[in-house]
C-alpha cells in the first residue's frame, strides 16, 4: 500500500509513513482491500481490520479471566460494543505520537473502567476502537442492559475527561445482540486471541458508524432485551456494507427513572396470573395484621421467573382504592456494594428530586417533605442530607461523629420517618431482589424487623433461594417459598397467552414439559412459538403450517439460562455432555464418556446439584440424575459446537452398544437417536429398524411408522 501523500511504499501497513508521516489508510489483511474510511470491519469482504503493528494505541487484549481456562468454543447468545473515538483522524493529525499514545491511554482506561463495572470483556484494542463482548467468556441474565449502561457511562467519563489542556474527546458506540460461535483461538503467540464468529460483531461496527459524537446506536435485538430501562430515538432502517438485509437502528438517549425492574421488564400488557391464590390470600391476611398495629415480615423466595414480582403486583392490585402508604426499595446487581443503595434511590423519589435540580433545590424538597410529617428538621436533615447532596450549608452538614455512630443516626433518622408515615395510614414497603442487597442496607432492614411489631407496616421482600435471610425465625417474619405450576394451571397460562385460542396437542405438550411451571418460561415460551410463524390462527384455534419443529428457546431467557451454567464454569463441561445423553441421564453412562475421573465427576455432579440445576433421582453406583428444566439442558446442548455433540453422541452410542448391551436390546431407538444425531446414518437405520420391529410385537403400529418414517427421512 503506497502513501497517499508522496506515495512512498509501506509494506508493514504503518499508520503512519515513514517518508512523510502522513496518516495512512489501512488495508484488509484477508483481501487487501484499502479501508480509507477507518471501518474496524472491510466493506469488501467484511473480515476485522487488525490495528496497525505500530499504532499508539496498539494493545493486546486482556487475558481471559483466569477462572475460565482453555475454554472451547460455544454456541451462545453475545452483546457485541464497538466503541471508537470519533475525529482520531484529526487528532492523529493535530499531535505527536507520543502524545498521541498518552491520549488514547485516558481514553482507553476511562472505557475499561466502564466496561468492567458492567461485567463486559475487553476482547480487542484496534487502534482507537475497543471491541468489547457482553455474555463471554461469562454470561449474565441481563447483559443487553448491562452493555447500554456501561455505554452511556463510557459516554459521559469520556465527554467530561480532558486528557490534554483544551482538549475535549468524543465518542461513537455501536451495540448488536445475537447468536454467535465464540471462543475459537485464532492467531498465534502475542496475537492469540479469542474470537467470536457471526454477524453480530460487524452489524455492531456498522451500527457505530451510524452513531452522532457522544452517541449510542443499538440494534432491533439488543433494544428488545432491554426492556424499557431506557428512552430512545428510532433512526430508521439502514442499509448496512456486509448486511444482508436492512437494519433498523435506536440511538440510546438516557435511562429511564422507572423505580421497579419488573414493571420495566413487563411494560407490554401482562398475562394474567394462575395459580397462586393461596399465597396472594397469605399476602391479605399479613396486611390486615398489619394494619391492626401487628406488623408483618413477608419473605417471598424463588428462582428466577416463578412469579415472585407477579404475585407482589397481583397482591397490589388486589387492594384496589383502599388507602396506604407504599415505599419501594429495589436493589441493583450493579450496586450490591453501594452503601443503602436502594434506599437512596427511593428517598429520592418520594422527595421528586430531578437530575437539573440545584443543590438549594434539594435541600428545600427535603425539608418540606420533613415539615409536612411534622418532625424537627434537626433531627432529620442534618443527617439524611449528606446520602442525598453535596452541600456546604452547615445547616445541612451531619454532627461530629465516629463513622459507626453516623451510620446509627442516619438509621434512626429513617426510623423516625417511616414512624411518622405509619402513624397516618397503613403503610407497605416493598424490597425487591434482595438477594443483590449490599451490607449497609442490609443491616437497616435487620433493624427494621426487629422494630416492626407496633407498626402499622407490611415489609414484603422478595428473593432468590441462595439468599441466606438473618432475620428469618422470628415470630412475625414469614417465609413463603413459591413452587412451580402445577400442568393444569401451566396450560391456563397458555390459554390466557393465546387470548382462549387453543393450540395443536403436540405444541402444548412440548410447552409444557419444556417449561416445568416456571410461569416466565410458560409465557415467553408461548408467545415465541405464535411469533415464529410456524401456527397459523383461526377464529378458535391455532394449526400448525408443518411438522412441528424443535422449539427455539426464546431470546429472551437465552442470557439468564447461560449464565446459571457459567457460574458453575469449572463443571460447565459435564452439563453440556450429560445434556447430549438426555434430560435424565446414569452415573454410569455419564462416567463411560466423560474424560474425568469418577471421583471428579462425582464431584461435578455434587456441584449441579448443589446449585440446583440437576436433581439426583438415585443414589450410587447406580445413580440417576435429571436436569431440573428442560429449557437449562436445552441451553448446554445447544451451547456446544455441532461437531462437538456429533462427537458425543457418537461416543454415547458406542457406549451403549459395549458396555449397555440389555438397554440397546431393549431400546434400540436410544442408539438410533445418538447414531443419527452424530451424523452416522449407516448405523442408526438397523436401530431405528429394531424399534419398529419390537414395537409391532407389542401391536403399537403408530410408533412403528414412526421409527420407519425417521428411517426414510434419513436415506432421503
Amino acid at each position: 500500500m503506497q502513501c497517499p501523500k508522496c506515495q512512498a511504499d509501506n509494506p508493514q501497513r504503518n499508520k503512519f509513513c515513514g517518508q512523510c508521516g502522513a496518516n495512512l489508510p489501512e488495508a484488509c489483511a484477508e483481501c487487501g482491500a484499502v479501508n480509507p474510511d477507518g471501518n474496524k470491519f472491510c466493506g469488501q469482504c467484511g473480515a476485522a481490520i487488525d490495528a496497525p503493528a505500530d499504532s499508539p494505541a496498539d494493545t493486546p487484549a486482556p487475558a481471559l479471566p483466569e477462572s475460565t481456562g482453555e475454554q472451547e468454543a460455544e454456541r451462545r447468545q453475545l452483546t457485541v460494543m464497538f466503541c471508537d473515538l470519533a475525529d482520531s483522524t484529526q487528532l492523529s493529525e493535530q499531535l505527536d505520537p507520543e502524545d498521541l499514545k498518552n491520549v488514547l491511554s485516558v481514553y482507553q482506561g476511562l472505557c475499561i473502567r466502564e466496561i468492567e463495572t458492567y461485567g463486559g470483556y475487553v476482547a480487542r484494542f484496534m487502534g482507537d476502537g475497543i471491541l468489547v463482548y457482553f455474555g463471554y467468556p461469562t454470561a449474565h441474565e441481563d447483559d443487553p442492559e448491562r452493555s447500554v449502561r456501561a455505554a452511556l457511562n463510557i459516554v459521559t467519563a469520556v465527554a467530561d475527561a480532558e486528557p490534554r489542556p483544551g482538549l475535549r474527546l468524543r465518542v461513537r458506540i455501536g451495540i448488536a445482540t445475537g447468536r454467535v460461535v465464540a471462543g475459537d483461538i485464532i492467531g498465534e503467540g502475542a496475537s492469540e486471541e479469542h474470537t467470536v464468529l457471526g454477524v453480530t460483531p460487524n452489524l455492531a461496527a456498522r451500527l457505530q458508524s451510524l452513531a452522532p459524537p457522544n452517541g449510542v446506536v443499538i440494534s432491533a435485538a439488543t433494544k428488545r432485551l432491554s426492556g424499557r430501562f431506557f428512552e430512545y430515538e428510532d433512526l430508521g432502517v439502514h442499509d448496512l456494507k456486509g448486511i444482508t438485509e436492512p437494519q433498523p437502528a435506536w440511538q440510546v438517549i438516557r435511562t429511564t427513572s422507572t423505580a421497579s425492574r419488573f414493571e420495566v421488564l413487563s411494560a407490554h400488557q401482562l398475562t394474567p396470573m394462575v395459580g397462586r391464590s393461596e399465597e396472594t390470600a397469605l399476602l391479605r391476611n399479613r396486611w390486615a395484621q398489619s394494619a391492626r398495629n401487628e406488623g408483618q415480615v413477608v419473605v417471598l423466595s424463588g428462582e428466577a421467573g416463578v412469579g415472585k414480582s407477579r404475585i407482589i403486583d397481583s397482591f397490589r392490585s388486589d387492594l384496589g382504592d383502599e388507602v396506604y402508604g407504599f415505599i419501594y426499595l429495589a436493589c441493583s446487581p450493579f450496586h450490591s456494594n453501594s452503601s443503602l443503595y436502594p434506599v437512596i434511590a427511593c428517598l429520592e423519589r418520594v422527595l421528586g428530586y430531578l437530575s437539573e435540580d440545584s443543590v438549594k433545590i434539594r435541600a428545600q424538597k427535603l425539608d418540606d417533605f420533613v415539615v409536612d410529617l411534622g418532625l424537627p428538621q434537626g433531627e432529620i436533615t442534618p443527617h439524611l442530607a449528606p446520602l442525598l447532596f453535596a452541600s456546604e450549608d452547615t445547616r445541612n452538614a451531619p454532627p461530629a461523629a465516629s463513622p459507626e455512630e453516623r451510620k446509627h443516626r442516619v438509621f434512626e433518622a429513617l426510623l423516625i420517618l417511616l414512624l411518622a408515615q405509619a402513624a397516618r395510614r397503613p403503610l407497605m414497603m416493598i424490597a425487591e431482589d434482595i438477594h443483590w442487597v449490599d451490607p449497609t442496607t442490609e443491616e437497616f432492614l435487620g433493624l427494621l424487623v426487629d422494630r416492626i411489631r407496633p407498626l402499622r407496616l407490611l415489609l414484603l421482600m422478595a428473593s432468590r433461594p441462595e439468599y441466606v435471610m438473618p432475620w428469618a425465625g422470628q415470630p412475625h417474619v414469614t417465609t413463603l417459598t413459591l413452587n412451580r405450576l402445577g400442568r393444569s394451571d401451566s396450560a391456563e397460562m397458555v390459554a390466557k397467552v393465546t387470548g382462549g385460542k387453543s393450540l395443536p396437542a403436540e405444541v402444548m405438550e412440548q410447552i409444557i414439559s419444556k417449561t416445568d411451571g416456571v410461569p416466565l418460561f410458560v409465557e415467553e415460551l408461548t408467545k415465541t412459538i405464535i411469533e415464529s410463524g410456524i401456527l397459523i390462527e383461526g377464529d378458535s384455534e391455532y394449526t400448525l403450517t408443518g411438522p412441528l419443529p424443535a422449539l427455539a428457546i426464546p431470546e429472551s431467557l437465552q442470557d439468564s439460562l447461560m449464565a446459571r451454567l457459567d457460574r458453575l464454569s469449572p463443571v460447565k463441561e459435564v452439563a453440556q455432555t450429560a445434556a447430549v445423553i438426555g434430560r435424565m441421564f446414569d452415573e454410569d453412562l455419564l462416567a463411560k464418556i466423560s474424560n474425568i475421573s469418577l471421583q471428579d465427576l462425582r464431584a461435578s455432579l455434587s456441584q449441579l446439584v448443589a446449585a440446583e440445576l440437576i436433581f439426583q433421582r438415585s443414589l450410587p453406583p447406580s445413580a440417576k440424575y435429571e436436569f431440573k428444566h428442560a429449557m437449562v439442558q436445552d441451553v448446554a446442548y445447544e451451547s456446544l459446537l455441532k461437531s462437538t455433540r456429533h462427537k458425543i453422541h457418537k461416543n454415547v452410542a458406542e457406549a451403549l452398544e459395549t458396555e449397555f448391551p440389555d438397554l440397546a436390546a431393549n431400546e434400540p431407538e436410544i442408539l438410533g437417536h445418538h447414531f443419527t444425531e452424530a451424523g452416522l446414518p449407516n448405523r442408526a437405520i438397523p436401530y431405528w429398524r429394531n424399534a419398529a420391529a419390537r414395537a409391532l410385537n407389542t401391536w403399537a403400529s403408530a410408533e412403528a411408522v414412526n421409527y420407519l418414517q425417521i428411517c426414510l427421512d434419513i436415506l432421503s
